[in-house]
């Protein structure tokens, strides 16, 4: 099983880095096959959304016949495949079609490692073992970062991306061989072990509206809108896109792995997740106030974004308190769905709100001032239901 979750762990790696690379492949896709930030913004989306549609398919899947195949045959076709699209691609719309297929693929990577985890180890460790393996899988934020504009600069776009269908495919074969599916849950004691039974549960649903909106400012902003805002305001070039975006990833690395022991320490789960979104707001809040005060003030800042926003593994692990044994599954695959479909359709509706702004004339300054406002409501109205929420200690 170590072998297993440790392939997992490589393709959640992937599933990271394929969310968030577009921001630093942003100014040589412009170039080269003319797809402006607001078409990037469309296809990071679309990964989104259709990630988030998988979570019903892939939730089933776990429940009935288990990680191995689950995650082995979707990873290949939808990940290896998307990989060798893009690498094709000669416009924006084959940028759509390879990013829905790569959405496709990385949708049941995570969720199968927490499926494993939910049947094989104690709910206490649940959050430190999640945000284990978003910590270790976010190095796929720090590939995308530096390391990819290095990569393109020596060898090109294209060719990097077929050499990443080809590590996408080999992963995909890890999986295959050494991922062990744990025992079957038992029958259910009530209800029809669906994932209308999830509806029934009281606990989640003043969870759901902070899942759905608390992942998208640090995903969208790290994957889309990093790059263009540090280039249009601050005139940035590839180097310091990637070094910023760098420092912005790590951040996220170490956000991942503090949270996860957090609710342990405190004995709560509740207010370390209340705590640390309301912190993800306020660096939202002074980056919409003061977008224009330096780069490194702005990527001292968007690195405080993605300290605070690392709270996903927290927010999991506050929901799977309420999940029996035999909706794990699903229960998991149903919370990934609302926090990846929430940042797709934020991501949807920031490209357009981005074109609105620049059509109206707005400086650069006044237009990211206001995308991060346009992140800042949501979480602030999310932050608020949430404070109906049953605390699990």
């Amino acid at each position: 099983m170590r072998a297993g979750i440790a392939f997992l762990v490589l393709g959640y790696v992937l599933s990271q880095f394929y969310r968030a690379f577009l921001a630093v492949l942003a100014p040589v896709l412009r170039e080269e096959i003319g797809a402006a930030p607001s078409d990037l913004a469309l296809s990071s989306g679309i990964w989104f959304l259709v990630f988030a549609l998988m979570q019903i398919p892939v939730g089933a899947a776990l429940d009935r016949i288990g990680p191995r195949l689950t995650a082995s045959v979707l990873l290949a076709l939808g990940g290896g495949g998307g990989a060798l699209v893009f690498a094709a691609a000669q416009g924006p719309w084959a940028i759509h079609i390879a990013m829905a297929l790569i959405g496709i693929g990385c949708s049941p990577i995570l969720m199968a490692s927490y499926y494993i985890f939910a049947r094989i180890y104690s709910p206490a460790v649940f959050g430190t073992l999640a945000g284990a393996v978003i910590g270790f899988g976010s190095l796929g934020n720090i590939l995308g970062a530096a390391p990819l504009s290095w990569t393109v600069a020596a060898v090109g776009w294209r060719e990097t991306l077929f050499g990443l269908a080809g590590v996408t495919l080999a992963v995909a074969a890890a999986l295959w061989i050494f991922v062990r599916n744990p025992p079957q849950a038992g029958k259910p004691t009530s209800g029809s072990g669906s994932f209308l039974d999830l509806f029934r549960i009281p606990g989640m649903w003043a969870i759901l509206p902070l899942m759905a909106v608390a992942y998208a400012p640090a995903a969208s902003i790290r994957g889309l809108w990093a790059g263009p805002y540090l280039s249009q305001v601050f005139g940035a070039d590839t180097a310091q896109i990637g070094m910023s975006t760098l420092i912005m990833a790590l951040a996220m690395v170490a956000g991942n792995f503090a949270y996860g022991p957090l609710d342990r320490i405190f004995g709560t789960q509740k207010w370390v997740v209340f705590t640390g979104n309301l912190l993800c707001a306020a660096s939202l809040g002074m980056l919409a106030a003061f977008p224009g005060a330096g780069i490194w003030m702005a990527t001292l800042l968007l690195a405080a974004l993605g300290l605070f926003g690392a709270s996903f593994p927290a927010i999991m692990a506050h929901g799977r308190s309420f999940f029996p044994p035999h909706l794990v599954g699903r229960g998991v695959a149903f919370l990934n769905m609302f926090g990846i479909g929430g940042a797709g359709i934020l991501q949807f509706s920031s490209g357009g709100f981005e074109r609105s702004m620049q059509a109206d004339g707005a400086a650069p300054a006044a237009v990211f001032s206001a995308l991060f406002l346009f992140f800042l409501v949501p979480l602030l109205i999310g932050l608020a239901l949430y404070l109906f929420s049953r605390d699990a200690r």
